[in-house]
């Protein structure tokens, strides 16, 4: 493999010659950022859960059946405010929005975080195709509409006790009665309502864009969990257009697609420390 600061100069070259960056961020990036699961960050926030119901990280505790509503809004709101509402724009955000700077860029993400928001990345150019933490849907999805859900959120984090929130708290579908869900991508009742599809649209624009133009597609955190969403359309849109270079930023799986190889440079090394260094030399 090239060394660590020929390919960190090749692709800020790539990144400042490109006349459009298309950016597909997975859950490392938020994992590199600060945004862990698991570890000390978990243990902190959720030792009433974890003492009694036996949880080992955020992850998995997402799909505990537990028995009451009452009792699932009671970690899911503690779950949502830790991870969307919480935490402030991470560095590691705002150094990549410095990596973009004045270039016309999009962002596809798997996260449902908020990040890319907070980090003063605008709307319009971010197309979140799994959801978002701060949105309500009907749980059954008997309508596409979504709800946006900090206060009630911060209401049931408040009144939480012993694992539980009071039963008025617990939030209903205003359409069909029934209980409401998170609107993450999680089963089939994903409600992907007006919002996302207009986000949809502007993406397709963009990938239209890109298959013409002299351009950057910088992956970061993207493994294989979902790797049709990001990681293998990059590889194919690359393979299309010869103009195109793929930067792929991935600890665990750095390599890039063999029919690329020319066009593909990659970092195992440190999410932070690689966005931190091209942001340094994009200033």
């Amino acid at each position: 493999m090239i060394d660590y600061q020929t390919r960190l100069k090749q692709a800020a070259e790539a990144l400042a010659e490109a006349e459009i960056i298309l950016v597909g961020a997975g859950a490392g990036l938020s994992s590199a950022a600060g945004l862990e699961y698991s570890g000390p960050r978990f243990t902190a926030n959720f030792a009433p859960f974890i003492a009694r119901y036996g949880f080992t990280d955020m992850y998995t505790a997402g799909f505990y059946p537990f028995k009451t509503q009452e009792e699932f809004w009671a970690y899911w709101a503690r779950h949502i405010s830790l991870n969307r509402f919480e935490p402030p724009a991470e560095p590691l955000y705002q150094e990549l929005r410095k990596v973009i700077g004045t270039k016309d860029f999009f962002v596809i993400t798997t996260n449902v975080d908020g990040q890319f928001l907070k980090a003063a990345f605008p709307d319009e150019k971010l197309f979140p195709v799994q959801g978002d933490y701060a949105y309500f849907q009907c749980a059954k999805a008997c309508h596409d509409r979504t709800y946006y859900n900090e206060e009630q959120v911060k209401a049931m984090v408040a009144n939480t006790h012993e694992c539980r929130i009071p039963s008025g708290l617990v939030p209903v579908c205003p359409n069909c009665g029934g209980p409401m869900a998170v609107n993450i991508r999680k089963d089939q009742y994903f409600v992907q309502d007006k919002g996302w599809h207009e986000a949809q649209h502007r993406y397709q624009d963009t990938i239209n864009l890109v298959l013409s133009r002299k351009a950057v597609l910088l992956e970061i955190g993207v493994g294989f969990n979902t790797p049709v969403i990001i990681r293998y359309p990059f590889e194919q849109i690359v393979f299309n257009n010869s103009q195109a270079r793929l930067v792929r930023i991935n600890r665990d799986y750095p390599e890039g697609s063999p029919d690329n190889i020319d066009r593909t440079l990659s970092f195992g090394e440190n999410i932070l420390e690689v966005i931190s260094s091209l942001s340094e030399t994009s200033q």
